[in-house]
């Protein structure tokens, strides 16, 4: 195909002016018939690898896709757009599955989503056979190899595949894999000479910003109700903390579902079925909720506890701003968190507990870093940030710049002399352990510093100690930051187990002693938004905006699909700034294709039209648009 025939067919389809970065190469690679091995993080828009070659040449793509409760999801955006597509697998009734089992044999559709378990029955590959197949798409690749952070046994019998089509060329996909995933993807899949390409891994609409978990509820309350319209994932560690969020955020007026392993399976599904329509704006999750996701205005990510290890951080962070637009990835950190996890540690075997252990350490590295936190989080998977000039390496020099989206580049925390605050809180720790024989956790040393009448304190006689009440200048949140910074800084430490108490170390001994100067950080508030305009801001008339959501939801119901089928976010904003009067400056909105300017054209042209008779036109810069990041500068 020419480039123009390329650049035709995704505008007529999926309403887009430009490729992203690689799309266009993969695309003319899967055309040729070669084996692809892609690696994009997620939003970076893999799956119209796939999908646009679907449409412009004959024949079935097969997508292997893990998750049965999101093909539907899919295959509905897919369908709204005009295309022939649809899945097969339990959540069809006999009926049903009969009718696209004969629009198949037909050659009726141009995708097929299955999951790995069912396409490898032989029954299955038997009628297969006689369809005229074009490739194969292993989606979430990853799950392929034993050393990836999500292996399904299920997903290794596709190397079956090569045997019973061996003509058939594969293209597997991953969001996140290290060199020896990509290694074992490559292998098992019986790849044949594949062309290799790595997106970068960097999302320049999402800041990361790391808080200290001092009141983490009411931290992330605050957090919440700072951003009252905006929908968000929080990832918890145990499902017994994802239920009582929930309780309290729906108690404080905040619509919240769970999703853990916990719930039955049509309980998982319904959750997350009101979390994709916008039924409900918050979902409380372990880590068994996210890989797929296909909901691209999710606006937050919130850790509410320490992840286990950077690829999983990466993963779970990467389910936010999926459109391009500004997004938030806010991670509470607590050394408790790290003391807990390191006990679970302990019970594992130990070349899985040496494994783990430097999982974490690089983990907390990332938590306590005062370095640029997108550097950090990039150098783990093999790339250079600040990317050079030319964006994919060469000679040229890296640009020593601010990456304008984390906590340390954008608010460098200011400092101020601590010494006299820190030789109060490890005198206090000091004193409460020579008094009692036994160390104290960081809440009872709080206590005693600011002179809380507790029974704690009067049962042990911590309201004689010469500590009791010399701290009671700060808050109990300053003081609670202070001792995180201290265990940061090596003064004090952690005891592992379920009571995580503190006690100095010998560098903290020497310090109170010689009472050596500190340079403590201020803390910065959870809920603070940066007022500075991120990568992928779209300004744009907002009550308009409003209106053209409120059309949207509408369609959406009637239509039994997520809002986001119909059009994105960033699709209305860009109506709600350039204001279309026609069809012709409507077709120019990104994410208009011919369906969609057919189906929603005329409701969307009145609803605007509306708008415009009853407020003034306003005039908006257009020197922000959405930012896809360059391929990758691998080290």
């Amino acid at each position: 195909m020419t480039t123009v025939d390329l650049s035709a067919t995704l505008k007529k389809h999926f309403g887009y002016d430009e490729f992203r970065p690689l799309q266009r190469e993969i695309i003319q690679d899967a055309l040729a018939g070669r084996d692809v091995f892609v690696l994009m993080p997620t939003g970076g828009g893999k799956s119209l690898c796939f999908q646009l070659p679907a449409l412009t040449r004959d024949g079935l793509t097969i997508v292997v896709s893990p998750l049965i409760s999101l093909m539907k999801d899919q295959v509905d955006a897919l369908q709204t757009s005009g295309i022939p597509a649809t899945y097969l697998n339990s959540t069809v009734d006999r009926e049903e599955a009969k009718a696209r089992w004969r629009g198949l044999h037909r050659g009726d559709y141009r995708l097929l989503y299955v999951a790995p378990e069912r396409l490898m029955l032989d029954t299955f590959l038997e009628r297969a056979l006689n369809w005229n197949i074009a490739q194969f798409a292993i989606d979430e690749a990853h799950c392929i190899s034993e050393w990836g952070h999500d292996f399904r046994p299920e997903y290794r019998e596709l190397k079956k595949l090569r045997k019973h089509l061996p003509d058939v060329p594969i293209m597997a996909l991953t969001a996140t894999a290290t060199e020896q995933v990509r290694a074992d993807i490559i292998k098992e899949l019986n790849l044949r000479d594949p062309r290799p390409y790595v997106a970068s891994f960097n999302r320049p609409n999402l800041t990361y910003r790391v808080v200290a978990k001092t009141a983490p509820y009411d931290q992330l309350l605050a957090f919440m109700r700072s951003r009252p319209n905006d929908s968000g994932i929080v990832y918890c560690a145990s499902r017994k903390s994802t239920e009582s969020l929930a309780r309290n955020l729906n108690e404080n007026g905040v619509s919240t579902k769970t999703y853990h392993a916990g719930l039955t399976t049509s309980e998982r599904t319904r959750h997350q079925e009101a979390f994709l329509r916008d039924d409900v704006r918050v979902i409380t999750a372990t880590i068994a909720f996210g890989m797929g996701i296909n909901k691209p205005n999710v606006r937050f990510v919130v850790h509410y506890d320490l992840p286990k290890n950077l690829e999983s951080y990466y993963q779970e962070t990467g389910r936010a701003g999926r459109d391009g637009l500004p997004s938030e990835c806010v991670l509470l950190f607590s050394p408790g968190d790290v003391a807990k996890q390191l006990h679970f540690i302990d019970e594992k075997s130990e070349s899985e507990a040496r494994i783990a252990r430097a999982q974490l350490r690089q983990m907390v590295h990332y938590a306590e870093t005062r370095e640029c936190r997108r550097a950090t989080l990039l150098k783990y998977f093999g790339e250079t940030y600040p990317i050079t000039r030319d964006g994919i390496g060469g000679e040229t020099a890296p640009l020593q710049v601010s990456c304008d989206g984390c906590d340390n580049c954008l608010q460098p925390r200011e400092t101020f002399d601590g010494t006299v605050h820190a030789q109060k809180f490890l005198s206090c720790v000091y004193r409460v352990h020579a008094k009692s024989g036994f160390a104290f956790g960081l809440n009872h040393v709080v206590d005693v510093l600011r002179g809380a009448d507790t029974e704690a304190i009067r049962q042990r006689g911590h309201n004689e100690l010469s500590t009791y009440g010399i701290g009671a200048e700060l808050k109990r949140t300053e003081w609670q930051a202070i001792g995180r910074e201290l265990l940061r800084l090596g003064l004090i430490e952690c005891a592992p187990g379920k009571f995580t108490t503190l006690s100095l170390t010998s560098e903290g001994l020497k310090t109170l002693r010689n009472r050596t100067p500190i340079v403590l950080t201020k803390q910065i508030d959870i809920a603070e938004k940066n007022a500075r305009r991120r990568a992928g801001t779209i300004e744009c008339d907002e009550a308009l905006f409003e209106r053209l959501r409120a059309l949207r939801r509408k369609l959406a119901d009637d239509r039994k699909v997520p809002a986001y089928i119909i059009f994105s976010d960033v699709s209305l904003r860009e109506m709600a700034r350039d204001y279309p009067t026609n069809s012709t400056e409507f077709r120019r909105i990104p994410g208009v294709g011919e369906q969609k300017l057919k189906d929603f054209g005329e409701a969307f042209l009145s609803e605007i039209k509306s708008h415009s008779a009853a407020n003034p036109r306003r005039i908006f810069s257009k020197d922000v648009d959405i930012t896809f990041p360059k391929p990758a500068e691998l080290a």
